[in-house]
């Protein structure tokens, strides 16, 4: 297994707030590192992930004004969706201009943009839309959210590698709707798990949200790892999993703007991908897609590991990909 670099050390913000974005919605966002460093803002996974101290680590911090900010609903952003946020107000076109919203607000005038899985997907699509503010990207776990990956990874595809995780994903839909129609060759999971997580019967949606969380969870690494902490984790779990399912039932609100589509708008912009040669979760043709689209970008394929930031020689080739871009 690749050893590499370890993380920078921890560190705590010096400054934080909530954002009123509109629709009733205040977005947490802190900043850490060098008040006066080159901003680089961290755009977390799901949608519904919300960021975490240790994404701080992944940049020096005498170098760089790190900002990390917790999407709508989710995270230290409020309402939060396990308290019955909107999630009509919650698409791919509002998170884009919430950082824009953040960045006019923090006077940033460009940053350097870093996402990870669905945070590549909102780092990309908020590049395409402002290009000029963008001085880099650094994109993990490439998720380009196009329906296949969709098909892939929650309706069946990725159940081939992980047989005994697909068992506890499907239970709560066995439960519900019976063999026959869920291993019926027109059975939509995506859609039933939509109907599980607003049925208004808390045991229900809670115990739909502990599965579709820990299917994505448990073949997130190569080898087995510890799952990740929360305060409440059925508070975490249950924004992950509704956020999630909004957008991947609605594909990510990118039908009519697929991102593949859009590449000429950021053709000129350097870019770092690194990702996971197991990757089960978003698999490595993604990167290599968006790496073909992009022949300006350096691509990374990590031997070993799969989708999650944390493995070792995911996190040394993102530490060398933001030193790279330290000014």
């Amino acid at each position: 297994m690749t050893t590499g670099r370890a993380p920078y050390p921890e560190i705590d913000p010096h400054d934080s707030g909530l954002l009123d974005v509109g629709d009733g919605q205040h977005l947490y966002w802190e900043c850490s590192g060098n008040p006066d460093g080159a901003p680089v803002v961290f755009i977390h996974g799901g949608p519904g992930g919300g960021t975490t101290p240790g994404h701080r680590r992944m940049f020096d911090p005498a170098a760089y004004r790190i900002i990390l900010m917790d999407q709508r609903g989710c995270g230290r952003s409020t309402p939060h969706v396990a308290d019955g946020a909107d999630l009509s107000v919650n698409t791919t076109w509002h998170l884009v201009a919430d950082l824009e919203r953040l960045r006019e607000h923090l006077g940033v005038d460009r940053w350097l943009v870093f996402g990870g899985s669905w945070g590549s997907t909102l780092a990309l699509a908020y590049a395409q839309e402002h290009a000029d503010r963008v001085r880099g990207l650094v994109l993990r776990g490439i998720f380009l959210c196009r329906p296949s990956e969709i098909d892939w990874f929650y309706r069946g595809g990725a159940s081939h590698l992980f047989p005994d995780a697909w068992e506890g994903y499907l239970a709560p839909l066995l439960h519900a709707d019976g063999g026959a129609a869920v291993h019926s060759g027109d059975y939509d999971h995506v859609a039933a798990y939509r109907r599980l997580l607003h049925c208004g019967e808390p045991e229900t949606e809670l115990a739909a949200a502990r599965a579709w969380t820990t299917w994505e969870s448990t073949t997130s690494t190569l080898l087995p790892r510890a799952p990740r902490q929360s305060d409440d984790p059925d508070r975490f779990a249950l924004a992950f999993a509704r956020i999630e399912n909004h957008y991947f039932a609605h594909d990510s609100f990118l039908l009519d703007a697929p991102l593949l589509d859009r590449m000429d708008r950021i053709a000129s912009l350097p870019a770092v991908l690194v990702h996971g040669r197991y990757d089960v979760v978003c698999p490595v043709s993604n990167a290599w897609d968006l790496h073909a689209a992009w022949p300006g970008s350096q691509l990374h394929i990590v031997p070993d590991a799969g989708h999650a930031m944390t493995e070792p020689g995911t996190t040394h080739h993102l530490l060398e990909a933001t030193d790279s871009f330290r000014p």
